[in-house]
């Protein structure tokens, strides 16, 4: 039996691991947890998680030149995956703090002007969130 696309990356996802989630589960992540185990464990839907993923995929597809997207992490454990994530997409990764005035501060010589940006954590990468409302960028 062929198993659709969606249905072959689910079981990737599955297989890697993804599902599974920690003991913690913040109110916006509610909605995206399945059950709960024995454990404490929460169980993340990845049904729900292949979809955001379809979804974010097509909107950094929309953009004409790699270069202007812009991966971020100031956590320790996303900054590997930037690089990686950055390297496979060419776009541009900015791993470790965060400068201040990088998307709003033209005089600055870390000036940047990207046209999407991406993060791996919004609660520790709240400043660029900041600057990246101050300037439009999605």
């Amino acid at each position: 039996m062929a198993l659709t696309q969606k249905e072959h990356d689910i079981q990737l996802l599955l297989a890697a691991g993804c599902h599974l989630g920690t003991k913690n589960c913040n109110y916006q992540m509610e909605r995206y947890v399945h059950t709960r185990r024995q454990d404490g464990i929460y169980v993340i839907n990845l049904e729900k998680t292949w979809e955001e993923l379809y979804m974010a995929a097509r909107i950094i597809v929309a953009i004409e030149n790699p270069q202007d997207v812009v991966v971020l992490s100031a956590r320790p454990y996303g900054q590997r995956a930037v690089f990686k994530f950055a390297q496979y997409i060419g776009a541009k990764s900015l791993a470790g703090r965060h400068t201040p005035g990088t998307f709003t501060n033209q005089i600055q010589k870390q000036f940047e002007e990207p046209r999407l940006l991406i993060l791996t954590d919004p609660r520790t990468d709240h400043q660029p969130i900041k600057e990246s409302a101050y300037m439009n960028i999605p």
